[in-house]
Parts: C-alpha cells; sequence; structure tokens
C-alpha cells in the first residue's frame, strides 16, 4: 500500500487515528474510513454482549464517566500493563471514585486475542483485574465505530456523554516492563481533568500496541 496522502495524513492527525506504520495502515484503513468518533463530539452510542451475556449499551452510564480500553491478551504491549500490574492498578483506582470501565475485545474468531466469554472471564480473575464488564466485539462493530486501532487503545467519555481523551495509556510507546514506572499517564491525566471540570491536557494522542485483530 503507498504512503497516504498529505490531505489523508492530515484527517489521520485531526481524528488522532494516525497510523504506526504501513502494515498498520493497511490493515486498519477500512477502520479509520468508518470512524464516527472524534474527541469533543459526542460519543458514538452502542451495545455489545458482555462475558455475563448481558447486553450493555453505553446509555446505560448515562450520567458517568466512561472508560473504554481495547484489549488484546496476547499482545505483548497489553501484557507490560497487565504483568506490572499498572492497568489493574488505573481500572481500581477510576471505578473506586464512581467511573464505568469498560474492556473491549474485538479480535476476531481465529485472531490472536480471541476470546470465549469463560476464558476472558478467567483472565479478569486470574490477572486481578477490575473492568465494570469486559465486552466482546468479535465482528469489531463497536472497535469501528470508534476507530480503535491498537491495543491498548483508550478512550475517556464525560458525564453529559462527550469524548474527552483517545489516544495512548501512557507517553512509553515500548513493550519494557520497566518503562511503567515514570511514564506520564495519559488515561489518569484525563480522569482527572474530567472530574474537575478541567480540559484533558492532551485529548488526542497516538496509540501504540499491537494492531487490533478484526475480521477481515
Amino acid at each position: 500500500m503507498s504512503e497516504p496522502s498529505l490531505s489523508r495524513r492530515a484527517f489521520l492527525a485531526s481524528t488522532g487515528l494516525a497510523a504506526l506504520a504501513a502494515p498498520s495502515l493497511a490493515r486498519a484503513g477500512a477502520v479509520w474510513a468508518a470512524a464516527a468518533a472524534k474527541v469533543g463530539a459526542p460519543a458514538p452510542a452502542f451495545s455489545a454482549v458482555a462475558t455475563s451475556g448481558k447486553t450493555v449499551s453505553l446509555a446505560d452510564y448515562a450520567g458517568k464517566i466512561v472508560v473504554l480500553e481495547w484489549t488484546n491478551h496476547e499482545c505483548p504491549y497489553v501484557r507490560k500493563h497487565y504483568e506490572t500490574s499498572n492497568m489493574q492498578a488505573l481500572q481500581k483506582e477510576a471505578t473506586g471514585q464512581g467511573v464505568v470501565w469498560l474492556s473491549v475485545i474485538s479480535s476476531a474468531p481465529g485472531e490472536q486475542g480471541y476470546v470465549s466469554p469463560a476464558q476472558a472471564n478467567e483472565l479478569t480473575q486470574s490477572r486481578g483485574a477490575a473492568p465494570t464488564a469486559v465486552l466482546l466485539d468479535p465482528k469489531g462493530t463497536v472497535g469501528r465505530m470508534y476507530g480503535a486501532t491498537n491495543t491498548p487503545h483508550m478512550y475517556v467519555i464525560d458525564e453529559a456523554g462527550i469524548l474527552r481523551y483517545a489516544g495512548a495509556i501512557d507517553d512509553r510507546p515500548t513493550t519494557r516492563t520497566s518503562d511503567v514506572q515514570g511514564a506520564h499517564n495519559y488515561v489518569r491525566a484525563a480522569l482527572h481533568a474530567v472530574a474537575a471540570g478541567q480540559p484533558v491536557p492532551a485529548p488526542v494522542t497516538h496509540a501504540y500496541g499491537c494492531t487490533v485483530k478484526y475480521a477481515a
């Protein structure tokens, strides 16, 4: 695939969905084209089935701050944050303050990171994770709606349903566990700003990690 044009690059930069590399562009081009989520605008409404079997809708959490976390347990970038308990600590910190945390798995059947509801629940338990719910999105409907390109890819929605942050979890785009300590956590900063009714300091950053393993 050829490099994107300048106008294409400008579009990607403005939406915060810029590619990390040409191969990622080839796989995720359709995702960007269909993405409706835009920071500063209402977060796209969605419904998805949780591992409990219950259908969960964004509308269920009206009036609450919501975090969306795209995840793939086999991705080394995701493992970095779970093996150090960095993600779990952030989940517990957020949910302890009344924030709703939804972990979303958009891996398609047969692709890296795909799990059954039982497997997802076992992962949550074994890792000591604390999301409000884990949502299964094997057709990639929700992922494409938000333009999620990487795992982890993080989003913060405020109480009014406005998307306030989209991008990376922090400023250390590596798989090194040692880089967790001392990293600037964009999600934590966004949550603090939203809770205080202040502008998010960096509302859009480039998500890093493995590409989301969408269905072809």
